[in-house]
């Protein structure tokens, strides 16, 4: 039987990369559909039947920022169907990764892990465990794990991350906040750095070890962090503030 694939994905680049990763991960025939925004996502769902049928998609991967939308809307609307919905992002922090599951996803990928990372861990689907990046597992684990380690240690399993209970974030709230700067991720700030030394997008993403196309959505979010629209000027903003 044909295993129906949904990619959601605005890169053009991204959504080859996702299609060999899922072709690559399972032995079964593959009908993979790509999509670059909400519209034709739903549009493709709604073809199939809608989301709660059975002879819909088995597996959608989603981006979370789209040119029409944000993926955590198209998240909430397939809760309960029987696809597999994984997150394909980014973003690794926790303003991102827990709505996402209180979203409805079953699994977080990171788009800029290696190849044969991502293949190994949508395979996981097959066991029936929850597809996660590495770096994503950690931070699970970090939150969840009990300070009492009497407590009976995270469930791995899909069900594990469709809890019912609603995360309950950090109540310490800052009079002061932090300045927009201070919120790059680590990607984010050595991006920059190479950015302000002078380097290249595929100089960068041969430094770094990841594809250019990860180093270019690093950039579009380090400038809307920044609030600035070349890297002239995020240079100038970085060295003013100290970050490289």
């Amino acid at each position: 039987m044909t295993v129906k694939v949904l990619i959601v994905e605005d890169n053009p680049v991204a959504r080859s990369f996702l299609c060999r990763v899922v072709r690559e991960s399972f032995s079964d025939a593959m009908e993979i559909t790509e999509v670059g925004d909400l519209e034709n996502a739903r549009r493709q769902v709604a073809r199939l039947g809608g989301p709660m049928t059975e002879a819909g998609f088995k597996l959608i991967l989603v981006d979370l920022e789209l040119p029409d939308g944000n993926g955590m809307e198209f998240l909430t609307e397939l809760n309960g169907s029987p696809s597999i919905k994984i997150v394909t992002t980014l973003y690794s922090d926790d303003d991102h990764l827990f709505p996402a599951l209180q979203c409805g996803a079953d699994g977080y990928l990171l788009k800029e892990d290696r190849f044969e990372v991502l293949v190994e861990e949508l395979q996981r689907i097959v066991r029936g465990q929850p597809p996660l990046s590495p770096a994503i597992a950690r931070r699970l684990l970090s939150h969840f794990r009990p300070a009492d380690s009497s407590h009976a240690p995270l469930n791995s399993g899909f069900g594990t991350l469709s809890s019912h209970a609603p995360f309950a974030p950090n109540r310490n709230v800052a009079l002061d906040p932090a300045p927009e700067w201070e919120r790059l991720t680590p990607r984010e700030s050595e991006v920059l750095t190479y950015l302000s030394k002078g380097f290249t997008i595929k100089e960068i993403a041969n430094l770094m070890g990841i594809k250019w196309f990860t180093v270019n959505d690093h950039i579009k979010s380090i400038y809307k962090k920044l609030n600035v629209s070349s890297r002239a000027e995020a240079a100038v903003l970085a060295s003013k503030q100290g970050l490289v």
